[in-house]
């Protein structure tokens, strides 16, 4: 038996506030504030969550469906960097026609209630050539990312045209600029980026908030920029034979030290020196994040695998040690553009210290490449719904780590949690789960946390935490005028129906839901038991489902109800606004609200979606009961276009000799191989393929690309993933697939496979189809 056990302080402080020289527009109705501790909106405090889209790297017919991808799953802030070398490849000549339209991108957000942070650079690193700065920025006789003054004219007219993009889309236009980040990554020039402040300023750029990166140790301007910080769950800039680095391991504790000095460090030799001491604006900043790992990019020397559990449990674990700002880098993956001069990614031949692919920018998003969901997408949107209707009551709350903790990063056998807490209520959060290392299941676990006026202790029986596990319960929520004194479930979202108000939660697989209540006279279960017992209603052994709902009502007469899903469910929820209300929707694939339309995006043949609360009368027919909710089904059968056909042309030769770049790490084979020793396949496709539809490689090998005639249309570097190509990207014409055979002694991480042996397995088509629903 394990008894866990922490007390939460008594109310903290007030903290402090009109410190900070960081001012909203006059007027504006919510006004944005930046205290010691969280940041507030309206006088209330404010959880964002930013997510990182990077328009140049996607069509922009297609923006408008991705940004409402992203809103469906609880980004409320879209970020992007302005990539210099996309708009300016040639001097003077400083695009915003078609996917570089700036300011139909922020207009885009406006539309949806998304908040925009253009991250302006000049350098941006993005795994893009030069950084972002244009070659002809090199070529002049100047010291870039410095206040050289021939390094500042050029920077003058992209700052300048920066601006007259977002002309009248700051706050005080009613736009969504809320941020502005300055630079990106640069250690110990902390005058450079308070010059580059002045001059977007001066330029006409503004928002209330200004912002910095600030892993690394990062020396700023005193008060002048916001620091943002990072973590990982695995890297593709380090060394190859490096294992998985200590600095991503450590996000899977809980911590209050905000810095990872593992971000980015491959290029701070080659760049500057680290500046200050960790965390050392910690009094005066609250604890915010820009990039917080979405996924990973693979590079040539090191490619990671990352899955949806790494990067749910690094997210949980940071709100639990005191996250107030969950920003995601990458939350949307893309496609490099095509340069007019010269490729456009990171490369050993710029001095760069990895080979990236020419095209493909997937960094295993939550959405890929191609707008594909992901695992992760429904892990996030669930954390992303309890920010939506608790992050305010999360974001003022201190982080407690208990005594009982961790000793050190090999320690796997000490349970992982924490609380956030303001002395009379709180949540607490458990992960039990890292990459590569598992850690093992917490039998007989049991907690108590002291408050101001008492302890609480549950669950009434201990239980095991699982293996894998990570999640949060609630401790004493306010739910309608009942109080959730605990739930052995984590809390999704409420919703309203009729005269209830009805709290969600997600069961933890492993874990049977317990939920405590007071303040209830009454209270009824679908399932289990419920029992009265000093003063709390106590509910055990109900069967987490959508017809899992416990129903409470007070000596008032209020009444609520709690809907236990399970886990499985709870990861198809989405909440939005559908037929005149805002409902809980379960669908077989992606959701999105477009003011009086849901539409759903799904692979499936006859998809399903179902609805809480139930509309009456019913504005659709056909719908049968599921529980709680009402379900429909989507569509007829799909009539089969036929299958895609695969034919080898060439076998594979043997491995191109193995070449190395800089810091000595192995450089992607010169493009003659393609050439000559690649494995090829022609893919034939049937008639009458459907928009939507993607082209999935079950491949191996070292370097896979796809052409249309002469044209380089799609590439990856296989990391034991699929190879996934979005077909209304490909141009008309016969589509070949070349497979370099790889060295596996050449000094190349795989996740998992081997590059020794060049071979298509296979082919499929994957359709996913789109459905409106009025």
């Amino acid at each position: 038996m394990a008894h866990h056990h922490l007390r939460v302080p008594e109310a903290a402080a007030p903290p402090l506030t009109g410190h900070l020289p960081f001012a909203d527009a006059p007027g504006v109705p919510d006004p944005i504030e930046v205290t010691s501790r969280f940041l507030t909106r309206g006088g209330r405090p404010w959880f964002p969550v930013s997510g990182e889209f990077h328009y140049s790297r996607y069509p922009a017919a297609e923006w408008e469906e991705e940004l409402l991808k992203m809103k469906a799953a609880g980004v409320t802030v879209v970020a992007s960097y302005l990539i210099w070398i996309h708009h300016e490849e040639t001097e003077g000549r400083i695009r915003f026609d078609g996917d570089r339209d700036l300011r139909r991108f922020a207009e885009l957000c406006a539309r949806h209630g998304l908040d925009f942070i253009p991250r302006i650079g000049p350098w941006v690193h993005a795994e893009v050539r030069n950084g972002g700065l244009p070659d002809w920025v090199l070529a002049r006789d100047c010291a870039p990312r410095t206040d050289d003054p021939a390094y500042l004219a050029a920077v003058r007219p992209w700052y300048t045209a920066i601006a007259q993009q977002l002309d009248g889309l700051d706050r005080a236009h009613g736009g969504p600029v809320i941020a502005i980040q300055i630079e990106n990554e640069l250690y110990d020039q902390p005058g450079h980026l308070l010059t580059l402040k002045r001059m977007a300023q001066e330029a006409g750029l503004n928002a209330p908030l200004w912002t910095s990166t600030a892993w690394g140790g990062v020396r700023l301007p005193p008060d002048e920029l916001l620091p943002l910080y990072g973590g990982y769950t695995e890297t593709f800039w380090t060394e190859a034979d490096g294992g998985w680095p200590d600095t991503c391991r450590k996000h899977f504790f809980f911590t209050h030290q905000r810095d990872d000095e593992g971000i980015g460090a491959d290029l701070r030799p080659l760049t500057a020196v680290r500046g200050s001491a960790p965390d050392v604006s910690a009094d005066r900043f609250p604890w915010a994040t820009c990039e917080l790992g979405g996924g990973m990019a693979v590079s040539y020397h090191r490619r990671p695998r990352v899955d949806a559990a790494d990067i749910a449990a690094l997210g949980l674990t940071k709100i639990g040690c005191g996250s107030v700002w969950q920003g995601y880098y990458m939350f949307h993956g893309g496609t490099n553009p095509v340069g007019e001069l010269t490729t456009l990614q990171e490369s050993h031949a710029t001095g760069y210290p990895n080979d990236l692919p020419v095209l493909t920018y997937d960094f295993q998003a939550p959405l890929g490449e191609y707008g594909q969901y992901r695992p992760v997408y429904d892990e996030l949107r669930l954390q992303h719904l309890l920010l939506a209707d608790f992050g305010h009551l999360v974001a003022p709350m201190e982080s407690v780590l208990p005594d009982v903790r961790p000793r050190g990063q090999g320690d796997r056998e000490t349970l992982r949690w924490a609380v956030r807490g303001d002395g009379s209520s709180g949540f607490l959060f458990v992960n039990n789960h890292q990459p590569h290392e598992p850690l093992p299941d917490h039998p007989g676990t049991s907690f108590e946390v002291g408050f101001e006026d008492g302890e609480l202790s549950f669950p009434s029986v201990p239980v095991t935490v699982p293996s894998g596990a990570s999640f949060c319960w609630p401790l004493r929520l306010d739910v309608g005028g009942v109080r959730v004194e605990w739930a052995t479930a984590q809390p999704v979202c409420t919703v309203v129906d009729g005269d209830r108000t009805v709290l969600v939660l997600a069961a933890v697989d492993g874990i049977a839901p317990e939920v405590a209540l007071l303040g209830a006279a009454s209270v009824s279960a679908p399932s289990g038991e419920v029992s009265f017992v000093g003063g709390r209603a106590l509910v055990t052994g109900v069967r987490a489902g959508t017809d899992a709902l416990v129903e409470a009502e007070t000596v008032d007469g209020r009444r609520v109800g709690l809907l236990v899903l399970d886990a499985a469910t709870a990861r198809t929820a989405y909440r939005g606004v559908l037929w005149g209300a805002e409902r809980l929707v379960l669908a077989d694939g992606g959701v999105v609200f477009d003011r009086e339309e849901m539409r759903v995006h799904s692979a499936a043949e006859r998809p399903s979606y179902a609805v809480f609360p139930s509309p009456s009368p019913s504005p659709r027919a056909g719908g049968v009961r599921d529980g709680v909710f009402t379900r429909f089904v989507l569509g007829e059968q799909r009539r089969s276009v036929g299958d895609a056909v695969l034919r080898l042309v060439r076998a594979a030769g043997p491995a191109p000799e193995p070449v190395t770049g800089v810091m000595g790490r192995a450089s992607v084979p010169e493009d003659k191989w393609f050439e000559t020793v690649a494995a090829e396949y022609v893919v034939s496709l049937p008639d009458g393929v459907p928009g939507g539809t993607l082209l999935r490689i079950h491949w191996s090998g070292d370097v896979g690309r796809a052409y249309v005639g002469d044209t380089l249309v799609a590439d990856q570097f296989y990391s034991g993933r699929v190879w996934d190509i979005g077909l209304d990207r490909v141009p008309v014409g016969e589509l070949r697939l070349r497979v370099l055979r790889g060295d596996d002694t050449a000094g190349v991480y795989v996740a998992e496979g081997s590059r020794s042996a060049a071979f298509v397995e296979r082919v499929e088509l994957v359709t996913v189809r789109r459905w409106a629903v009025r």
